[in-house]
């Protein structure tokens, strides 16, 4: 710990000051008293402080009218705001509002000095790496948002189960990490965790890649093949992007998962498997459910307990953390000496759309971490990542499901919308095209319509 660790404390008691000073300084670091909230902001420029812990009522500004004058000059400084009048209520509108935690007094110091250290953590200033938390289980998930804390809460619960859980989430918000996490902090944790993404693999091969095939089963089966589901037996399997799965395959899961062991392709036999599942998708499968695309049993049977991961935009306070722990792993990975980002770089990163998640983070900080030439990550260099981000190759999913809507509307056009028509040019049983036309949102009626005009 630093005394260089500068802490900005606001209140127009004297004798809390001078107290809440004494303390601080005890703890190692360098208060920075101030007896009102504006004395408080003529010092930040020049202090340049890590940290601020304000009371709440002070007479003219009071500290939620300082926390927002912070916010708005300095976005990525954690606050802390103290009071004798706390409520829940207002605890809950200051944390939702950034306000990084909220304390009533008398305080503990113990509990206070907690605060201090989580909120420098928090914000890539000091950390005690010495610190057992008796978190290993979480390790590889970085965040102080109070949305992901509730999700980690939960899962940490339903861990010392043996329930299957579903987990929801945009793609890049960190599912398989989540699904990791809960494996670790349960029973079945010096077992094998095996993931497979079931929109990745060719459907005629998924079946034996789950429960596995005999020799000469099929045309290149040329040994035994245990499958994942024999391999995770006594841990756990996880089942990424299961909205993806083909009915045929969801029937033969369900089928396992009732009865606990699984029938390899090309065998007359069954073999005993004890095997938690995870499962996860980006899919809305209520939507996949009501379109006759998701097995309703087969849902129900993995969601015993469901778990949903907030999208990045969501969690803005997670930004300045997660990418200084990109920067740190992805310096060491390139052999680079970097100390970090300009302020107006993190500013940058905070107020980015991150429409791909944590994902698209680590892919900007590694784009910055192979392009910087100065120690200091700039500005400059974060929106150039940013705008090639954006401007480039969108992901597969996504430019699939733009070329198949203009598909569709291009027939639309040429039928004027006759759906028979522009099903047999589509070379699609009308049902079937009914269903493309539902999932894309396209009124066929319309069409008919604008030829009129």
């Amino acid at each position: 710990m630093s005394a260089r660790t500068r802490i900005l404390i606001v209140d127009d008691d004297p004798h809390l000051l001078r107290l809440l000073s004494i303390r601080l300084q005890t703890a190692g670091f360098e208060p920075i008293p101030a007896e009102s909230a504006e004395q408080a902001l003529a010092k930040l420029p020049a202090t340049k402080p890590e940290l601020v812990i304000t009371d709440l009522r002070m007479s003219g500004m009071d500290g939620m009218a300082l926390f927002d004058q912070i916010r708005q000059r300095y976005p990525l400084l954690p606050v802390i705001i103290l009071t004798a009048h706390g409520s829940i209520p207002e605890a809950v509108d200051a944390t939702k509002r950034g306000v990084f935690t909220f304390l009533t007094k008398p305080f503990d110091s113990g509990i206070l000095l907690e605060q201090v250290r989580r909120a420098l953590a928090s914000s890539g200033g000091w950390q005690d790496d010495t610190e057992d938390t008796g978190d290993e289980w979480r390790a590889h998930i970085v965040t102080r948002s109070p949305l992901m804390e509730d999700v980690l809460s939960r899962a940490r619960m339903v861990a010392s189960s043996d329930a299957n859980v579903f987990i929801h989430g945009e793609s890049g918000t960190g599912k398989e990490l989540l699904a990791k996490a809960i494996h670790k902090a349960g029973p079945r944790a010096d077992k094998p965790f095996i993931a497979i993404n079931c929109g990745a693999i060719p459907e005629n091969l998924l079946e034996s890649e789950l429960f596995g095939h005999r020799k000469g089963a099929f045309t290149g089966a040329t040994s035994d093949h245990r499958g994942l589901f024999l391999a995770a037996d006594g841990g756990t399997l996880f089942l990424d992007e299961i909205g993806d799965m083909p009915l045929s395959l969801q029937v033969k899961l369900l089928r396992v998962l009732q009865e606990r062991q699984v029938r390899p392709v090309g065998s007359a036999d069954s073999v005993p498997v004890d095997v938690r599942v995870i499962s996860a998708t980006h899919r809305d499968l209520e939507t996949e459910m009501r379109e006759g695309r998701f097995r309703e049993d087969l849902y129900y049977r993995l969601h015993v307990v469901g778990l949903e991961l907030p999208p990045l935009a969501e969690r803005r306070e997670d930004v300045p953390l997660l990418a200084n722990h990109f920067l740190r792993e992805l310096a060491e990975k390139y052999d680079k000496d970097l100390s970090g980002f300009a302020a107006e770089a993190m500013e940058r990163l905070v107020s980015a759309p991150w429409s791909g998640n944590v994902r698209q983070l680590y892919n900007i900080v590694e784009q910055v971490v192979i392009l910087s030439t100065t120690p200091i990550i700039s500005e400059a260099l974060v929106q150039k990542a940013l705008r090639e981000e954006d401007d480039g190759l969108p992901a597969f999913a996504d430019a699939r499901r733009d070329f198949e809507r203009e598909y569709l509307v291009k027939l639309l056009q040429i039928t004027e919308g006759n759906v028979s028509q522009a099903a047999r040019l589509a070379k699609r049983n009308r049902t079937e095209f009914y269903k493309l036309l539902h999932r894309h949102q396209l009124n066929p009626s319309v069409y008919k319509r604008a030829q009129h005009h």
